[in-house]
């Protein structure tokens, strides 16, 4: 079951493979409007007004002029934005979990477990305090009483 949803994967990233290669070497601004957040409003370019989302714009469309990829016009925004104006977090890193956990679990809960390499396991209780550590010695509790007593007036 596991080893069907993996090639079906695989197929499925082979279809979209070709059409995605010449989004990467020819975007449009629309393309990019769609996977760019506006820094300001924190709503994806293609639905901001604000002043900034403007200027991002002008910056994606001389950039497409002067023939840069998607990726590298991403790469300008993000040096200048940092990662939170792209819409969908990079492939790489923690990041990398985003992006399987969901596949992930399409194949199950064990393929979760698996591939997280946990196992989730109750942790043993620690054996229970003796009672004489609950006692408080005797002059630390008169001083405590007169400490107290202070607040009582």
């Amino acid at each position: 079951m596991i080893v069907r949803g993996v090639i079906a994967a695989a197929l499925l990233a082979l279809l979209v493979a070709g059409p995605v290669a010449a989004s990467e070497r020819h975007p449009t601004l629309g393309e990019l409007e769609h996977e760019v957040m506006c820094p300001t409003c924190h709503q994806l370019l293609e639905l901001s007004s604000a002043p900034i989302a403007d200027r991002i714009r002008a910056f994606i469309q001389i950039r497409i002029k002067a023939g840069d990829t998607k990726s590298e016009i991403k790469h300008r925004l993000v040096s200048e934005f940092g990662e939170a104006v792209l819409a969908a977090p990079p492939v790489h890193g923690f990041n990398l979990l985003v992006w399987l956990l969901p596949f992930l679990g399409l194949a199950g809960p064990g393929a979760v477990i698996a591939v997280l390499g946990r196992r989730w396991t109750r942790q043993p209780r620690e054996p229970a305090q003796a009672e004489s550590d609950d006692v408080l010695d005797p002059r630390l509790a008169r001083r405590l009483d007169q400490e107290l007593a202070v607040f009582d007036r």
